[in-house]
């Protein structure tokens, strides 16, 4: 028999408030995918950490090419031939993509030899990315192609991947794909974790679920189906989404003709997009990370207020920024009626806008706080005369959300940064829908979480709709935004495609507006 490239052996690993791992044993031949499956929580990314040397587990043994390691952090690892793809990205914000990638190789490479395998190797596997942008300037799209790439360039013996196919298209996913199976061809190892169940059946021939932290069945995927996969995820199937016809009624987000210059060299100017949100509808926008989604985002959640600005028109009129300067001067958002260009988050939330960003931690939640606290970022009605923030009606808050949302955490006093990636996703979005929005405006809503909670949470945004409110969702997952769409946009390059009823849609017509081809004649207002 073939020697393990990887052997676990009741691996456990303990946490003041949960068992994270319990005995878990599984073994990874050379040149084979390795599917892990495990619904959030189940202890999938605290036992890739345990192979990655950044975790030490309480007991068990690691079986590296058939010799017993002892892994204290990831620098030994990687000299073994061991890398890793994080699902929550270990970029330092403040250097370039280049540097990032530097600080895993062999420091006797040169940067500018650094940069020159990034651009090769991303055009070689589809995930251009430009070495000398700093990292704070990528959308999590691109932030993710960094670190796919900074992986591969370390020629593993052994890849761990968390979720990399999160926020790539499925373009990005199809090359992805012939990549990975060129290096087990080549005899890489793959571990992969992914709630795609579709993916795993496509590319795995072996499977280890996880439940509860324990190993609860191994499988070869490919004589499995998505439901057979999920009943032994999660113990059932998830429930059918129940998509009523719309009810359209007013519109609640009307934004007409937004143009905007770059922030920064390496952002994307917004041109002449004009949007409409109804009451009682879902309008999705997809297209390829880095199109302008970050800026459009920031543009409507009142981040960035230069479009209602009119010092800024009128500079912007006087200096001629390139084809921007007469739209500039006329750019106009309205939310529920009023003109809210100049307004900032707090006085569109009282507007009823609620927004969730792609962000979970730094953006979405703080990431020390507790999850009661965190809901302070869009909550005031905790905070009494005086200021004196009312704690206990907070944690009561926070503990609704966490049973609605079937949240796995340690209370509503866990910080946000103890949670899991899906279960963080999961209460960030349930504590903006608890606040019944007028208008609800989401990124990415099931970026990480696992089938069963994915279902959740596309049901209360159907259910937000079926209420009234109007749902803007910018996704890169073509399945859910088709999904939970009414309508649908592409965005390519700043510019927004004309609207498309999602019945008439098609996937391939989809991928190809990505490219910023569209035929406004053929499209449906």
């Amino acid at each position: 028999m073939t020697t393990p490239r990887l052997q676990l052996a009741h691996i456990t690993k303990r946490y003041p408030a949960v068992v994270a791992n319990s005995d878990i044993s599984l073994a990874v031949a050379p040149g084979e995918i390795h599917a892990v499956l495990g619904e959030n929580g189940a202890g999938k990314s605290t036992l890739m950490k345990i192979i990655y040397g950044s975790v030490k587990p309480d007991e068990g043994t690691v079986t590296f090419d058939g010799q017993a390691v002892t892994l204290r952090n990831p620098q030994q690892a990687r000299a073994l031939g061991i890398s890793m793809v994080f699902q929550h990205f270990s970029l330092f914000d403040t250097l370039t993509v280049a540097e990032n990638v530097w600080l895993g190789l062999d420091k006797s490479l040169q940067l500018a030899e650094v940069a020159r395998s990034i651009t090769a190797k991303a055009s070689e596997y589809g995930l251009d990315i430009d070495p000398s942008r700093p990292v704070h300037t990528l959308s999590v799209g691109e932030m993710q192609r960094v670190e796919i790439i900074r992986a591969l360039l370390t020629n593993p013996k052994l890849l761990i991947l968390d979720e990399p196919t999160s926020v790539l298209t499925p373009q990005a996913v199809i090359k992805l794909f012939t990549v990975l199976n060129k290096l087990a061809s080549e005899g890489c190892s793959i571990l992969y974790i992914s709630h795609k169940l579709h993916e795993i059946r496509e590319l795995c021939t072996a499977c280890t679920v996880l439940r509860g932290g324990k190993v609860t069945g191994v499988c070869n995927p490919q004589n499995e189906s998505n439901e057979s996969l999920s009943r032994l995820m999660i113990g059932s199937e998830p429930p059918p989404l129940q998509h009523r016809p719309s009810k359209r009624g007013a519109a609640v987000l009307e934004v007409s003709d937004l143009s905007l210059p770059r922030e920064d060299q390496f952002g994307v100017d917004l041109h002449g997009i004009s949007l409409t949100v109804q009451s009682g509808e879902v309008v999705g926008i997809a297209g390829v990370s880095g199109n302008g989604q970050r800026e459009l985002l920031y543009a409507l959640s009142g981040e960035d207020i230069r479009s209602g600005n009119p010092a800024f028109k009128t500079w912007a009129f006087r200096n001629k920024l390139d084809d921007l300067d007469e739209r500039v001067k006329h750019s106009s958002i309205r939310i529920a009626g009023v003109e809210s260009g100049s307004l900032g988050p707090r006085k569109r939330r009282a507007l009823g806008l609620h927004f969730v960003p792609e962000e979970r931690l730094g953006r979405g939640a703080v990431p020390t706080l507790g999850l009661a606290h965190n809901l302070l970022l869009t909550r005031s009605n905790a905070v009494g005369k005086g200021g004196w923030i009312r704690t206990s009606a907070l944690e009561k808050h926070a503990k609704g959300i966490i049973e609605r949302f079937n949240v796995k955490a340690g209370g509503p006093n866990a910080a946000a940064r103890s949670l899991s990636g899906g279960n963080l996703q999961k209460f960030i979005v349930g504590r903006e829908i608890d606040a019944n929005p007028k208008l609800f405006i989401v990124s990415q809503p099931t970026w990480g979480v696992d089938v069963g909670a994915a279902a959740l949470i596309r049901g209360e945004i159907l259910a937000l709709r079926d209420a009234g409110c109007a749902v803007l969702v910018v996704s890169e997952e073509l399945d859910e935004l088709f999904d939970i769409s009414d309508r649908l946009h592409v965005i390519a390059k700043g510019r927004l495609s004309p609207s498309i009823d999602r019945a008439a849609a098609t996937l391939p017509q989809i991928g190809e507006w990505m490219s910023g081809l569209w035929n406004k004649e053929a499209a449906h207002a």
